[in-house]
């Protein structure tokens, strides 16, 4: 086995990859964006001539390499928004490119190299509101809707997801929490599969979170809105935080919340379940269940963190209205 560390960082445009790279070279990874695969080999042995001095890299494959290639007309030219989409046999060939590429990472594996895939994808219609807001153009969609890119390049990368040892749906998480989330899948003391306990408080006047596996609704709660001193305040103030928490039904809750959570984590854990959301919401998801949730927070942290498990709190709509 070498010593030399690779992630190889792919997924669909927009989806955070950008974010992602950024993330790792904040821990210390040399990092290189849009390297074709033909050049990983020689670019592997470079870094390991380095004398110890690169031992872990980090590369984004994406669907640029293939955009560049002479099947797609420049995105300089003026004409090139009035041409046909790609035709079917043109897409069929940069297939056949995608082969050679899962034929050199196979084969550099092969050679001791190890080379950990993360994925990142998320929702076309996420996806598609991105580029909408960014007013960029997908690298596929010459000629076409950003919708028959988006299809192409699942196409096109799908060998890289099968490959990859994570796939990570950006659809619903912020820029913060997927650097987060890199960060820690990287760690030489995080395994890639270690599971991650998302504990995210919400109004439902904004909607429960699509995300979300667990909901409990806390509105029944006395509700910190109705007294002045706090309508301004939220569940992070320590006085509002205070006032929830000392209700008898606030710490009847408590105790049966942290019964439920302690059963289902070996069961979900048991499923190989990467992931578990629990949602706690209120009216406007600014008092009682950001006060709930950081209370969550307080008791399962240190627990959660000899279980192996990963802690990512997150007040949705705590800034909301």
């Amino acid at each position: 086995m070498k010593n030399l560390r690779v992630i190889l960082i792919s997924g669909l445009s927009g989806s955070g990859k950008t974010t992602a790279i950024k993330a790792l070279e904040d821990i210390g990874f040399y990092c290189v964006d849009n390297l074709p695969i033909l050049l990983l080999p020689q670019f592997l042995e470079l870094c390991e001539q380095s004398g110890g001095k690169i031992s872990k890299v980090a590369v984004v494959k994406d669907i640029r390499e293939e955009a560049s290639r002479p099947l797609f007309r420049p995105r300089s030219d003026p004409a090139s928004l009035e041409k046909p989409p790609m035709k079917p046999e043109e897409a069929e060939k940069l297939i056949d490119m995608s082969e050679e590429s899962r034929r050199i990472l196979n084969d550099l594996k092969k050679d001791g190299y190890r080379i950990e895939i993360l994925f990142l994808e998320a929702k076309d219609t996420i996806l598609i509101k991105r580029f909408s807001e960014t007013r960029r153009q997908h690298p596929l969609a010459v000629g076409g809707s950003i919708r028959d890119g988006l299809h192409l390049e699942r196409r096109l990368l799908q060998f890289l997801r099968d490959m990859a040892d994570q796939v990570i749906d950006t659809s619903t998480i912020s820029v913060h929490e997927l650097k987060q989330k890199i960060q820690h899948y990287v760690q030489e003391e995080n395994p890639l599969n270690r599971m991650t306990v998302s504990l995210i408080s919400f109004g439902y006047s904004f909607g429960i979170p699509t995300e979300a596996e667990i909901v409990m609704d806390v509105r029944f709660l006395p509700n910190p809105y109705f007294v002045e001193e706090f309508r301004n305040l939220n569940g992070n103030d320590q006085k509002v935080y205070e006032y929830v928490m000392k209700w008898d039904e606030t710490k009847e809750l408590l105790r049966h919340l942290e019964n439920l959570i302690r059963f289902l984590l070996p069961l979900y854990q048991r499923e190989m379940k990467t992931h578990l959301t629990i949602a706690v919401g209120c009216t406007g998801g600014k008092h009682r269940s950001v006060s709930l949730i950081n209370r969550l927070a307080e008791i399962f942290r240190k627990e959660f963190d000899k279980m192996g498990l990963y802690l990512l709190v997150r007040h949705r709509d705590v800034d909301k209205g």
